[in-house]
This record gives C-alpha cells, structure tokens and sequence, in this order.
C-alpha cells in the first residue's frame, strides 16, 4: 500500500471539548434560548449520544480522555491549581502519544488542566504544538509584571501573554484561527486536533461581536460563539474535502455549574450539575460527525463516554493498544457505524474522587452519594438515609423513583460490580490504581503577587525544602498566603505543630483547601479538631478527648496511608485514618485565625480567632 493510501485510510480526529456545557445548552439537546445552528447542523449529519459520560470535575474529565482511563486509575482524583505539585504522570499514554505511534500530527488548542508544571505540560505528553490558558479561565493570579489579576496563555511550553479577564474576550477566536490553520497545514496527513476550549466556564467573557445576542444573557452569548467555532472546523474541513475521512466529536467535560446561576448553565432533563455523580453532573452532551461513515440523523442511547475516545481513535488509526497498561475504555465504532445498539463496555462507574458512588449497566444506574444537587447546597432530602438507590434511566432520565425495593436481584448484581472496582480502584488501599505525577520543584508558569491585601509578603511565602519544617511564626491571625506559595502538601505527608491562646471555644486555628481538598485545625466546643479532606466527599475529623483552657500545644500529621494522629498538650494522641494523603495542593489559600475561603470541614466560626497563633511550623516530607 502507498503512503498516500495508508494515509487515506487513517481519519483525522477533531475533538472539541466544552468546559461546563450542560446537557440541555444546546440545541439538539432542546435548548431554545440560545441559537447553535452549526451544532444541529453536525446532529442532523452525524449522531447524537444521549448516555455519554465525563467526570464531576475538570481535571478527572481530561485525564479520562486523555489516557483513556477513569481519574482514579491514574491518580487524577479532582481539580489541579496553578502551581500545584501533581498532574498527569509522563508515565500515562495519552491520546496523543498513541496517535503519534500511527504517524499523526498532534495539537492541543485550549484548556489543558492535568497540571502546569514543565513536565505535565501538552508538550510533553505527546502533542507537537500547544496554545492555551492552561487551567480554568478563574484561575488568576497578580502577576509581578503588571500587578493585574491574570491567566497565562501558553504557546508550546512558554508564557505568551497574560490576559485579563477582559481579554479572555479573545479567547475563542484565537483558539478557533489556531485550529483552522493547524488543519490548513496538516491536510494531506493524518492529525489529531484537541480543542478544549476555556468557554463556557466562569467567568463568561464572549466576543465582541456575540455580546448581547442570545437570549440567554452572557452565558448563552458566549455559546453561541462556541457553536460559531464549530461551524468554522466543519467548513474548513469541507472546504478541504476532509469530511470524510475525518472523525469530529463535539462534548462537554462536567454538567452546568448551577451554583453561578444564569452564568452556569443548564442540565435539561437531568438532576443535579457539575460536581455531583448526578446525571446533570456528568452526562453530557455529545455528537459524532463523519459524512459518509456515521448516518446522519440518528441516535445513540449506549452508554459511552470520554473514556472510550482513546481505544476509538487508535483503533481507527489502524493501531493496537497493548495489554497493559489497562485502560477502561473500549472502541466506540461499532456503535458509531450502526453494528450494535449495545454499550461496549459491562458498566459505567461514578467517581467523585477516589470515592465510587454509582455503577451504570443497561438502563440501571446503582447509586450510593449522599450529596445535594447543587454544589455548596445542603443534600437533597431524599438520599439523606443513606440506603442505595437503583433507577431506570431509560424511564426515568431524571433520577426520582427509587426502585431498589421492587429490584433487589438487579441491586445485587450493581453492587456486587461496584465492590469489585472499590477494590481496584477506590478507598484507601486500591489494587490497580497507578501513581500520580509529581513535580520535585513547583512554580507557577509566571511571577506571581498574592492577592489578597491581607497576605504578608516574604519568608512566610517561600515554600519549604521537603522534611525541613516551615516556620510561619511571624504570620499573624488574619493572614492569608496564596495557596502556590503554601507549603506543597498534596501527594506529601506532613505535620504541622503550633501553640494557640485563646478562651474561644469555636473558631477556627489554621485552614489550607475548601469544599474538594485541603486540611484545618479549628477548635470545637473547646477540643482541637484535625479535618482532612482528600475530595469532596472524603472528609475524616479526629478531635482531642479534653476541652483545653487558656493554652494549647498541637501537633497534628497526616502520614503516606492516610494515618491522622492529634496531639494537645499532654493528652495520648488520638489517631484516624483518611482516604490518603491529599491527591493534590488545594486551590484555596492558607488562613491563619480564619477561614478566608471555603469551610474544609463542617466547622461554622465566622469570626477571627481571638487570642494568638505561635510556633507555627509545617513539616513536609
């Protein structure tokens, strides 16, 4: 066979990935409030994927794509900040590397999220070209330079610009010029073209020329500019006559970000949103485009999902994935090409974190989170027992009816599955789960301020060196240090010591991360409470036996298991054991007296701590 010919026979792949998309956000999927013509263009000529799956969160929806595998299979349990120690082990295969073994070019235009550092970067992970904000458009940070709050967009692996939140009104448009010439350039060669845009993710900044548009405020504004993009890949691979020998898969990586109100979106039919192992949260919407390979006007109601794009991708590339390591996705073509209606792997499992909460076969959906609808909200009123919940999601998309007492052969046989992969890939000790990626040295990609007014600027905001302990006695209560300059704790085990004087009996004494992970010390009904939170459901507390009076000495330590012990004063420690160490560095900053963010537990003090805070030391191994 000529090369020409064996080129011809390898398809490109377009995969565009929305951030924060809702299942009911566009058209197809009956959103009437914005206009996505180029979107119900590509359903009427390819396939819509009614049971396609992501993850909760950012981060884990990436990784799974990437590497074909669940979050938790490759160490990416939740979301990554900038300057954060973890990201995607070089070790993983991505998409890239395996489509660059079948002799495609390779780009990465847009959000990345699977870590910021030089060796996590797209660059580095398979892809030739890289232009993009490397994590989520809220990400700012006061940059040295300009004493702005900024992202970084990134060409390859160096800072191009810094854009303000205004500029990110550009965003699209030049990912979407990026794109289109990459294809321009790449049209008599096999290429694999990811395009993960930063839209429609918070905060919404739409193009000029979209603003005011929609019906739907700014958020519907700025989807309609992403279903103008779209209509700019498919004309230029039209254009090209590229159409048909090429495979575009338009999807989302989480449900609606419902917390932001008009800015977040909608789940449609679905219950619950981005956070959350609710439908809403991680069913997303998706379509398939190749004229002339998918039939045009049809539909797919097989469980799939991100997972799958990596085996469907290098089996149409004419490759071979080996044995190991272990990927969880399976080759979608069957489905995509009309052969079978039947979902090509046994089940689908829900992960929030490292945590299984539901397992999906056929139309039964097994699920065991006690969780709200709406991150931040108290959970909803009918879960709150606890006792598993079956629902048949063929009859019911919105997740209502229990079921489980009417089915308690079909419960047997989903628990029975997620016990199964509990063991493999779950709690605390998992047989299957390979490491994360860690850097030795983190940095952000540009020199940052803090910033927040609050913060003290100086020793206390060097991180320390590994097993040398940080003094941070100078801090005071009321300070805050940006989390990049914190001690790097995530994947480290770690103690941190101090002293407190105080005759408060709630407040809180030292905080680092919020609502999906992080730690605090905070006192409680006069005891000394040490809270974990390794994700969003993964919250372990052990607090001291005694109240104290006047004066605490404290020395609390998360160990490589997730072994907690607690010591105050004189007592014997008390002991507890998390889900593990933190999987990454919390986004949030780190408190002093305070909670400047997000409670990392079910601690409620609103005010600073009165008294002081001394000794303060964190030891990082």
């Amino acid at each position: 066979m000529s090369l020409q010919a064996a080129e011809a026979n390898r398809p490109n792949v377009v995969i565009i990935f929305i951030d924060d998309l809702g299942y009911g956000d566009i058209g197809p999927y009956g959103a009437t409030k914005q206009k996505t013509p180029n979107l119900d263009r590509m359903a009427r000529e390819g396939m819509k994927l009614t049971s396609f799956y992501a993850a909760p969160v950012c981060s884990v929806s990436r990784a799974q794509l990437l590497t074909g595998c669940y979050g938790a299979r490759v160490s990416v349990p939740a979301v990554y900040s900038p300057g954060g120690a973890n990201g995607l082990n070089p070790a993983e295969h991505t998409i890239a590397e395996r489509l660059k073994e079948q002799g495609y070019a390779t780009i990465c235009i847009g959000k990345w999220h699977v870590g910021d550092q030089p060796e996590f970067l797209p660059t580095r992970q398979g892809f030739d070209h890289y232009l993009g904000i490397p994590y989520s458009n809220d990400m700012q940070k006061v940059a040295t330079a300009t004493g702005q709050r900024v992202v970084p967009l990134v060409r390859d692996d160096k800072v191009e610009e810094l854009l303000t939140d205004e500029a990110q009104s550009r965003i699209v448009e030049k990912y979407t010029t990026e794109a289109v010439g990459f294809i321009r350039t790449n049209k008599d060669k096999p290429f694999l073209l990811y395009l993960p845009h930063t839209a429609v993710h918070t905060p919404i900044h739409a193009g000029e020329k979209f603003r005011g548009k929609s019906a739907n405020g700014r958020f519907g504004d700025w989807v309609e500019e992403v279903d103008w993009s779209v209509g700019q890949v498919l004309d230029t691979l039209t254009e090209l006559k590229l159409q048909e020998r090429t495979l575009v898969v338009f999807t989302s990586d989480n449900g609606p970000w419902a917390i932001k109100g008009p800015d977040g979106g909608s789940s449609g039919p679905l219950r619950g949103s981005k956070g959350s192992t609710w439908e809403g949260g991680v069913r997303v919407p998706t379509i398939a485009w190749w004229p002339g390979r998918i039939a045009a006007g049809t539909t797919c109601d097989a469980v799939a999902g991100t997972i799958d794009l990596l085996p469907t991708a290098v089996a149409l590339a004419g490759g071979k994935l080996p044995a190991e390591p272990v990927i969880d996705g399976r080759d979608l073509s069957p489905l995509l090409f009309g052969k079978s209606t039947e979902s090509q792997r046994e089940a689908h499992y829900y992960f929030s974190g490292y945590n299984l909460q539901a397992v999906r076969q056929g139309p039964w959906k097994l699920a065991f989170a006690v969780q709200p609808e709406i991150k931040g909200q108290a959970a909803a009123t009918d879960v709150v027992d606890g006792k598993p919940r079956l629902y048949n999601l063929d009859q019911e998309i919105g997740e209502k009816t229990n079921l489980a007492d009417k089915h308690p052969d079909v419960v047997a046989k989903l628990a029975a599955l997620a016990e199964k992969m509990k063991s493999e890939l779950g709690g605390t000790s998992p047989t299957a789960r390979r490491p994360p990626g860690v850097a030795a040295k983190p940095t952000t990609l540009y020199p940052t301020e803090n910033a927040k007014p609050t913060a003290k600027p100086g020793k206390n905001n060097k991180p320390p060196a590994a097993g040398k302990p940080q003094s941070l006695d100078t801090a005071r209560i009321g300070d805050v240090i940006p989390s990049a300059n914190a001690p790097a704790i995530g994947g480290k085990p770690f103690t941190i010591s101090c002293t407190v004087d105080t005759m408060q009996r709630d407040a809180v004494i030292v905080a680092h991360g919020g609502l999906s992970v992080g730690y605090a010390l905070h006192i409680k009904d006069g005891k000394v409470a040490f809270v974990v939170r390794t994700s969003r459901d993964g919250v372990t507390e052990i607090v001291s036996r005694d109240a104290f009076t006047g004066t605490a000495t404290i020395t609390a330590s998360l160990g490589a298991d997730g072994a907690m012990k607690l010591t105050v004063n004189d007592e014997p420690p008390v002991t507890g054991k998390a889900a593990g160490l933190l999987p990454n560095h919390p986004a949030e900053d780190f408190s002093i007296g305070h909670d400047a963010g997000r409670p990392v537990g079910s601690y409620t003090a609103k005010e600073a701590l009165k008294g002081t805070v001394r000794n303060l030391k964190i030891a990082v191994e």
